[in-house]
């Protein structure tokens, strides 16, 4: 079958899946972004084209169809980093070249998952969601539960294309003085959004799981990885990423229904495609509970790759072989970090969790998702060795408190 896979993104999850490809089949990956970013600049494997169009989603479909014109394939597999990317595809899918294939699910779907007001809505009876409120700006605010609280923007794709002082992706907010505050700073800002406002969950960032699900294009669940987070990034503009994570441990103890049950609630949603669960232990109930879904993979989803199921290899036998699969848990026990050997040591706070991470270290089960042992040439090293030694910075100076 005469096919090509297109990564459409620039960012760190657009890298690392460049480089899923490159592990696949050993050639030069073609990547489409809106613009360059560090992380796939300076790379030896990567073929990137750059198109402002991409990020308006009237512009997409002719910025698309303008870049596979030329490519010489009677089958197109494009996979999305982030999710204004994912909405061009599915919202353009009538106007774009017909040998593009992608497996997202619907425009309304998307929507449910990304605008966090309908993904709350829709969802509230499940179970597994935290205490939520929906807050319109020039609403007058009534809590329900008690600080700490969570605030974050309702619209990711809105709250990403704007600035405005103060800025975070989530705030932790101690009172109401704080609460107003953080309010203002969005009543005064060009977002007209709305606000998500939660309890805090209790706990450290050992508390945190990512769960990575693909449903393929007829929604079955064919695989599922559940990997405990020591460490999230702990800078402003990207706290509730993971920092480091242990694929297939807990220590609060594996339990293989937590999986079921999670793989059960997608099916029945009718996911397709791939998914990032953010997922937070509640130890006062002893229940996991979900944060948010992200319709695509995560940041940190490479281990999935890592544990032995490429996830460039799911999409393809999936859109181009048709292959129908059993379901697997990807069980291979491995440590995935973006940080330092020495940051996990100091900023971990669970002990259990960080002498796993030493144990994993000395069995050379450890893998970073920008270091390629085949895409190492001088300049990408340099952008590598300087990231390495900010993130002493990024710990030191970090928000983020429990």
């Amino acid at each position: 079958m005469n096919f090509e896979v297109i990564i459409i993104g620039s960012d760190a999850n657009a890298y690392y899946m460049a480089r899923c490809v490159h592990e696949l089949y050993n050639k030069k990956v073609k990547l489409i972004a809106h613009k360059p970013m560090s992380f796939v600049n300076h790379s030896n494997i990567i073929e990137a084209t750059y198109d402002s169009r991409l990020w308006d989603i009237n512009k997409f479909a002719d910025a698309m169809n303008e870049y596979v014109k030329n490519i010489n394939a009677d089958k197109i597999v494009c996979i999305s980093s982030n999710e204004t990317y994912a909405r061009g595809l599915v919202a353009n899918k009538d106007k774009l070249d017909k040998r593009i294939l992608f497996n997202y699910v619907d425009l309304n779907f998307l929507d449910s998952l990304m605008m966090k007001d309908k993904f709350y809505e829709t969802y509230k009876n499940s179970g597994l969601l935290p205490k939520t409120i929906i807050y319109n700006l020039n609403d007058e605010l009534k809590l329900d539960f008690d600080f700490p609280i969570i605030i974050k923007p309702n619209d990711v794709i809105d709250f990403n294309h704007i600035n405005f002082e103060g800025k975070k992706k989530i705030y932790k907010l101690n009172n109401m003085e704080e609460v107003n505050h953080t309010i203002e700073c969005f009543r005064n800002s060009s977002y007209k959004g709305k606000l998500i406002i939660q309890e805090y969950i209790p706990g450290d960032d050992s508390s945190l799981f990512d769960g990575v699900v693909y449903c393929n294009s007829k929604g079955k669940c064919e695989l599922f990885a559940f990997a405990q987070i020591g460490l999230q990034e702990h800078t402003a503009n990207m706290v509730g990423n993971a920092a480091c994570l242990i694929n297939h441990f807990n220590t609060n103890g594996y339990n293989e229904n937590i999986i079921l049950e999670f793989k059960q609630f997608m099916e029945k949603i009718n996911f397709k495609g791939i998914a990032e669960l953010d997922i937070k232990y509640d130890y006062r109930d002893k229940k996991y509970k979900i944060l948010e879904i992200n319709a695509r993979q995560g940041r940190c989803s490479y281990y999935v790759t890592a544990a032995g199921y490429n996830i460039v290899k799911l999409f393809v036998d999936d859109l181009i072989y048709g292959k129908e699969k059993e379901f697997k848990i990807a069980d291979k026990e491995l440590l995935l970090t973006y940080v330092p050997k020495k940051i996990i040591k100091k900023y971990v706070v669970n002990e259990k969790f960080k002498k796993e991470a030493m144990k994993l270290y000395k069995q050379k089960k450890v893998v970073n998702p920008l270091i390629y042992k085949k895409d190492l040439p001088l300049k990408r090293i340099i952008f590598l060795i300087r990231k390495h030694f900010r993130y002493y910075k990024d710990y030191k100076n970090g928000y983020w408190k429990y």
